[in-house]
């Protein structure tokens, strides 16, 4: 039988906070365990494959005739690469967000899982530059699932519970981090690694097609997985009836408990004017300045990795670059797991948030002194070299907390429950533009300092170490805490 609404429970404004007034005092509710294991692990799948293609990028593309065998031309092409996806999912993440405020979040996940398993296989039979582009603009124009499975985590947690929740997300991308660079680095290349067993002449012909292999068959027992069991979140017609305590797992809310009568106007999905709230815009802005520079640190270490000493960078091995980043995802994911809940409550959003975007001056600072470390005592990666490493890897894992914090930010930001997909779709499509723009940028201004010698190739740091001042500046608009339905 359909529940009725209870007596004297007040109607929603227009502009319903996702969030509560969080100096209520709740017992924190049980997470919906089985159904965010689910999600959780078809959010693996993004990482995972994005992630794998680092150790080995500019390894590939220093083998295409595009770059004439010039080594200070890499960057260019590899930064534009991995830019290409973002410039995609700009373009159609947020209809593929709004769409799913209207049909459901299921039936966009599939889809974005079978582009990201369609995208990796073409990715690795791809050998020229032109079919590299190919590959990763589908992959991207495919998937708007980051932003979706965000709304579906908001859905199934409430006030009490949402920093945990919300806290599995990097642990997601930190364990993604781990897998993904580890499958990049160890499999590609593997009629080098085992001749015997990778003997046929197709492993010499598409070195990079197992790494890439792999990632598309994870991403097919992801879409198995997601088809059997995840179970919706949203309701096209009635109003799901709103939770007062969260069960402990989704399967427990029968499909019948709803408001009786039509879809109140105040929870439908709002047109995109109506959403561009200021709440909305301050927290868009912050994820937007958090993306750009957490992108672009991520495709630095890489680049300087392994790039020649001469030339301002490390000279590491594919292998030594996968094994670091694959390191620094395993720590970086119990760390988020274990801290961001505890450090959210006991020094509020703000203040963490605003810690993590200082946390970056260290990080592009220390990228220099690694390799004058390395010109001072030889071109092996001595201690010196690598402890500095550990304390750039550690700045960027503590920053990575403000991404769970952000999150929340925006889910309470959201103008009401049912346009909570078209807010994470157009915070995505945001993002996503940065994150084009911040790779490409990033090593085209890497490469464009060697060229020209400017600052000794340092210039690069400088123009990133600038545009974290911007973000410290653009992070203090936050309020303390969670918005609140007066600052709507």
């Amino acid at each position: 039988m359909p529940h009725k609404k209870s007596q004297g429970t007040p109607e929603p404004e227009e502009e319903t906070p996702l969030l509560r007034d969080e100096n209520a005092p709740r017992t924190e509710t049980p997470l919906p365990i089985t159904q965010i294991v689910i999600l959780l692990l078809l959010q693996l799948c993004e990482p995972t494959t994005s992630q794998s293609i680092k150790p080995y990028i500019n390894q590939l593309v220093s083998e295409l005739p595009v770059v004439g065998g010039d080594e200070r031309k890499v960057g260019y092409y590899a930064g534009l690469i991995m830019s290409l996806f973002y410039a995609a999912q700009a373009v159609t993440v947020l209809q593929w967000n709004r769409l799913s405020d209207k049909v459901g979040r299921k039936p966009v996940l599939l889809c974005g899982l079978l582009g990201t398993v369609v995208s990796s296989i073409l990715f690795g039979l791809s050998r020229s530059f032109s079919a590299l582009v190919f590959s990763r603009c589908l992959h991207g124009a495919l998937n708007g699932n980051v932003g979706v499975m965000k709304s579906m985590l908001a859905e199934l947690t409430d006030e009490t519970n949402m920093a945990r929740g919300f806290s599995l997300i990097p642990v997601t991308w930190a364990v993604g981090g781990t897998i993904g660079p580890f499958i990049g680095g160890v499999l590609s290349r593997p009629q080098d690694r085992w001749p015997n067993v990778f003997s046929h002449p197709f492993w010499g012909e598409y070195p990079y097609f197992l790494p890439c292999l792999a990632t598309a068959t994870y991403g097919l027992l992801s879409f198995s997985l997601a088809a059997v069991f995840l179970k919706e979140t949203v309701n096209s017609g009635p109003v799901m009836k709103p939770n007062t305590e969260v069960n402990s797992d989704l399967s427990q809310v029968g499909e019948g408990e709803i408001l009786d009568g039509p879809v109140k106007d105040q929870e439908r999905p709002l047109p995109l004017r109506a959403l561009l709230t200021r709440p909305v815009v301050v927290s868009i802005a912050n994820y937007g300045m958090i993306a750009v520079l957490d992108i672009t640190a991520g495709a630095l270490m890489p680049l300087v990795w392994s790039t020649s000493v001469e030339f301002g960078g490390l000279s590491m091995s594919p292998a030594s670059v996968g094994l670091w980043i694959s390191g620094y995802g395993f720590v970086n994911g119990i760390f988020q797991f274990v801290a961001l809940p505890r450090m959210v409550g006991r020094f509020g959003p703000r203040r963490i948030f605003i810690a993590c975007i200082i946390l970056y001056f260290p990080a592009y600072i220390l990228f220099p002194l690694e390799n004058l470390a390395l010109r001072h005592s030889g071109r092996d990666l001595n201690l010196a070299a690598g402890l500095l490493i550990v304390l750039q890897l550690l700045a960027t894992s503590f920053s990575d907390m403000g991404f769970g914090v952000i999150f929340m930010y925006i889910s309470s930001a959201a103008p009401n429950k049912r346009s909570l997909g078209a807010t994470n779709g157009v915070a995505q499509m945001m993002v996503s533009i940065q994150r084009a723009i911040g790779p490409a940028a990033a090593a085209s201004l890497f490469a464009f300092s060697l060229e020209n010698g400017i600052l000794g190739g340092n210039f690069v740091y400088v123009v990133l170490l600038a545009l974290v001042w911007v973000g410290l500046c653009v992070a203090t608009q936050l309020p303390k805490n969670m918005w609140k339905h007066n600052e709507q």
